[in-house]
């Protein structure tokens, strides 16, 4: 971040350099533990559901602890690769009637296989024994499996598929509308046809084509790890790993069909291998992307969801998003004009996200651990009165601005969360103020502010 010289910050802020929609994030520590994890679904109340890569679903409970018992252990079913095993776990729109749940995982031979379980008898057991196949997809290489699945507010099951791996789409599946690799597909699990376990929609954009995979609903995806449903809308977004360059967020009416995103022909919005591919006026492109490319600190794009809780409504309707290596967590708001947020790295190599029955959010980190998500709006000055302060930018990484409309800034101090004085100064008496944080570490803190007036604010921190 540069340094903004006092004159040029004191404009920048009067012409509304600040602006309500910023917000700041933060995450809490909210369960620990697990093995692997790369899920997190509800079914409806107050438990949460943790994928584990290794085969097992756990439950934990909205008082942070974990049932002792697996609620599913299929572990000696799934393969072991980097990025095969048990990866997604969808529960049925009727769980509390019907008890059938819906999982994405790698068999031992390394093949795709779509499976319904059933609940047993125990709520907090399934019937391990009540795997009925839906969908099998042969896997040409161990990466790029997918791994998503949900469903959607039409009561159809959608699934991720990714492109089969190794590295830029050799066989160009993404874009072989009669392959299921590379694609989104859905089907209707709940009226069977053609000899299936599953149904074709009569919308789905090839429904009916004797030469193309009828299953599709979009497709030129690369590896579409995770995906979401605005739980508001229902429009739906996608996180597709990118190649080598680009990661990029995907977005769509939830009633879109036919969507050709663009893999492997474009990376991103950037081209990749535009042999044979369709007209760039055919695709859609990303609504957000960053770069990974080498000498960045990202790697790969973890897809999450639209925050629709009620716990922080300053970030209502944001989509989050993060990266599996930097451990940035992102945000996309206002599709009327979509900007992508970086919020700041948080130290985690973040798999997937959650939301539990209320909606409210939460981040899954590989290593073990689930954390809560929670955001404020950083104040601009349209909310300002004549007597508050502001600071900005927040988070900072080297210079914190402090500006207040009419009173002088006498004092400030900045405390850690043990309240241990980490930069002071006093004496000040500007309207105007530049604070150095170079020298601070990365971390949450709370800065007092005390004006001519006799007044003294606290304001949360964050050093990035």
């Amino acid at each position: 971040m540069k340094k903004l010289i006092p004159s040029l910050a004191a404009l920048l802020f009067l012409c509304g350099f600040i602006n309500a929609q910023e917000v700041t994030i933060s995450i809490d520590l909210f369960a620990d533990g697990f093995n692997g994890p790369v899920d997190l679904q509800n079914a409806g109340d107050d438990r949460l559901f943790v994928v584990e890569q290794g085969g097992r679903i756990k439950i934990l409970n909205s008082d942070g602890t974990t049932n002792a018992t697996p609620f599913l252990d299929i572990s000696g079913m799934v393969s072991g690769g980097s990025e095969q095993g048990l990866l997604g776990l969808a529960f049925h729109p009727d769980y509390t009637n019907n008890g059938y749940f819906y999982i994405n995982y790698t068999d031992l031979s390394e093949d795709t296989q779509i499976a319904r379980f059933s609940v047993s008898g125990d709520p907090d057991i399934a019937d391990a024994g009540s795997e009925l196949n839906i969908m099998s997809i042969s896997q040409p290489f161990p990466n790029h499996n997918g791994g998503a699945i949900a469903f959607g507010d039409d009561g159809m099951l959608y699934i991720s598929t990714g492109d089969g791996g190794s590295g830029g789409d050799p066989g160009n599946r993404a874009q072989n509308t009669a392959l299921l690799l590379g694609k989104m597909l859905r089907i209707d699990v709940d009226n069977p046809g053609g000899g299936n376990n599953y149904g074709i929609p009569p919308d789905n954009p090839f429904a009916g084509s004797p030469n193309d995979a009828e299953e599709i609903w979009a497709y030129g995806l690369r590896n579409a790890w995770r995906f979401s449903f605005d739980a508001s809308t229902g429009d739906i977004w996608i996180a597709d790993v990118g190649q080598q360059n680009v990661e990029e967020v995907n977005y769509a009416e939830g009633t879109t069909a036919g969507i050709n995103y663009g893999w492997r022909c474009y990376e991103g919005s950037d081209p990749f291998n535009t042999t044979g591919c369709p007209a760039p006026g055919t695709l859609i492109f990303p609504i957000g992307e960053y770069s990974s490319a080498t000498g960045t600190p990202h790697c790969s794009v973890t897809g999450g969801y639209v925050y629709r809780g009620t716990d922080s409504p300053d970030i209502d309707g944001y989509y989050f998003f993060a990266d599996y290596c930097s451990g940035m967590i992102g945000t996309i708001n206002d599709l009327s004009n979509p900007t992508l947020v970086d919020h700041g790295t948080f130290g985690g190599n973040f798999s997937s996200f959650g939301q539990d029955s209320s909606n409210e959010l939460y981040i899954v980190d590989i290593n073990g651990s689930i954390h809560k998500i929670s955001g404020e709006a950083v104040l601009g000055t349209e909310d300002l009165d004549a007597n508050q302060i502001v600071m900005f930018p927040n988070p900072t990484s080297d210079v914190l601005n402090l500006q207040s409309e009419s009173n002088l800034i006498q004092s400030y101090s900045i405390m850690d969360l043990k309240g241990m004085i980490v930069a002071s100064e006093s004496e000040l008496n500007e309207t105007f103020v530049e604070v150095n944080t170079e020298s601070i570490a990365q971390g949450l803190y709370l800065i007092s502010i005390s004006t001519s007036e006799g007044n003294t604010e606290i304001k949360k921190l964050v050093i990035q």
